[in-house]
């Protein structure tokens, strides 16, 4: 629906919120918001939502946001120019929304508008994880479909994150909350390559493609041998795909919490040239994407399973996995060296898989063998 085809005008007050939600009926406890407020930015038509996300027993849940202009009777109004902690969202007090009212309703004026937020849970029923993650800092990433790439029209976009694919990944796996810590590389391989050294807690750097790899082969036949592995899953790398997915995080924004024009917002995400001080810092200590997991923007470049190779044609496949052969391996996420561009959720780089670098690491996928 266009804008100049509603019946009553809307955009610049909002005198009244209401609330919905809807309930998954495997939740222990289930979700809800409280304390939801709107507000119209003095001299401005930018309209500020803050809510608090309330699910204890829940990694994330999805927030939905519905207008109306017609005092709440009907929420079928478009909008497009909207950004914030909405989509996947990761239960906390003060999630903000932000919405720009003039781009996307330019001259319409009501005191009829409405918003109303629904929450639900939908993957707790749907998309169940197979088994408990053996090691706590996993978290489950369902099934679903996401377009991969960047829109020609991305600012700071590379040529490479293109054409835009639509991808559909038919098989949910776990994946690291963080990027491999020193501490847990050394306890696998007995040694830390790392640069930057004095806090095991620090991401592992300075290792190929081959070490990172044998890594997970390793890991595999320690937790197979105790017996936490079901028959056919693996500890390995993610596939681009499945990493770009994850890094989303359900958003279709340059980042996983918006497009972040100006690049204001990114340090409360990631580590990168602005804020690192030329170093590697500590695995979560930035906030999590709507998946739950943390550092996926900055502080160091992570390996994925493909070879690098031209962008997907189009369209739309299922769990693709790169090309067949190469030279060079996907590397993605940017690091603590670069600049902030480097860090969008589209980014591809690569290296060839016996390079090493302060600035690469990577994270773990248990998943059944792609």
């Amino acid at each position: 629906m266009k804008p100049q085809r509603i019946g009553c005008l809307l955009g610049l007050v909002i005198s009244t919120v209401f609330l919905d939600s809807a309930i998954s009926a495997a939740d222990a406890v289930p979700p809800r918001i409280a304390n939801l407020s709107v507000s119209q930015r003095t001299g401005s038509m930018l309209v500020d939502i803050y809510y608090d996300l309330i699910d204890p027993d829940s990694n994330t849940v999805f927030v939905g946001v519905e207008m109306s202009s017609d005092g709440g009777a009907t929420y079928a109004v478009p909008f497009n120019d909207i950004s914030g902690n909405l989509g996947f969202v990761v239960p906390g007090s003060r999630r903000h929304i932000e919405w720009n009212a003039w781009n996307d309703w330019p001259n319409q004026f009501t005191t009829r508008a409405r918003v109303r937020l629904t929450v639900e849970d939908p993957f707790r029923t749907q998309f169940p994880p197979p088994f408990p993650p053996p090691m706590p800092n996993l978290v489950w990433i369902p099934p679903g479909t996401f377009t991969m790439g960047s829109p020609a029209n991305e600012q700071d976009r590379f040529d490479n994150e293109g054409p835009q694919t639509q991808v559909w990944i038919s098989r949910g796996f776990f994946m690291g909350r963080t990027e491999v810590t020193q501490r847990e590389y050394q306890e696998i391989m007995n040694t830390n390559p790392s640069y930057f050294q004095g806090n095991l807690e620090l991401p592992v750097e300075q290792v190929s493609w081959w070490d990172v790899t044998s890594y997970c082969t390793q890991l595999t036949q320690r937790e197979q041998a105790l017996g936490r592995l079901p028959v056919g899953y693996v500890y390995r790398l993610p596939t681009e795909a499945e990493w770009e997915y994850a890094c989303r995080g359900g958003r279709t924004t340059r980042f996983c919490y918006g497009d972040d024009p100006g690049y204001t917002e990114l340090w409360k995400y990631a580590w990168y040239s602005g804020n690192s001080e030329s170093k590697t810092h500590q695995v979560g200590t930035r906030l999590l994407n709507g998946w739950g997991l943390c550092d996926m923007h900055g502080n160091v470049w992570e390996w994925c399973q493909d070879w690098y190779g031209d962008y997907y044609s189009g369209g739309a496949v299922t769990d693709p996995k790169g090309p067949g052969s190469g030279s060079n391996r996907v590397i993605r996420g940017g690091s603590w060296s670069l600049d902030p561009l480097r860090c969008r959720s589209a980014n591809r780089c690569n290296y060839f898989p016996d390079y090493r670098y302060s600035d690469l690491g990577f994270r773990v996928v248990l998943g059944s063998v792609p």
